[in-house]
């Protein structure tokens, strides 16, 4: 994925990760904010990280090892995503989720991902 060009400065890593669990998990009912505490004093540019995605991975296994919480990959997917997307960070949170499955997974998610996006009206 290639980064997009964003007007002013980028976004924190902190920023990118709260939007996605903003977006996947707007009433927190369900695990994708346990992100944050991992992310949270995370206040240089999402630029700053050489490997963004493995960052991310790597918090995402400390808090869905297994790959079992689908708000957690999405979240996962959600900051990835808007970390090379930075343009796209205030778009309607439907939209980045399709975007970013389909950036993720290239359109077939695993299928625990794809109920869950189900169950919140998200067409894949």
């Amino acid at each position: 994925m290639r980064p997009a060009n964003a007007a002013g400065p980028p976004p924190s890593l902190f920023d990118v990760v709260r939007r996605a669990v903003d977006v996947t998990d707007p009433s927190g009912e369900f695990g994708a904010g346990d992100l944050l505490q991992y992310v949270e004093d995370s206040d240089e540019p999402v630029t700053a990280h050489a490997d963004i995605e493995e960052y991310l991975a790597e918090i995402k296994g400390r808090v869905d090892p297994q790959d079992e919480d689908p708000a957690v990959m999405l979240a996962v997917a959600v900051a990835t995503y808007l970390a090379f997307r930075r343009d796209e960070m205030d778009d309607d949170p439907g939209d980045i989720l399709r975007l970013a499955v389909r950036a993720e997974y290239d359109g077939n998610p695993p299928d625990n991902v794809r109920a869950w996006l189900e169950e919140q009206g998200v067409a894949v």
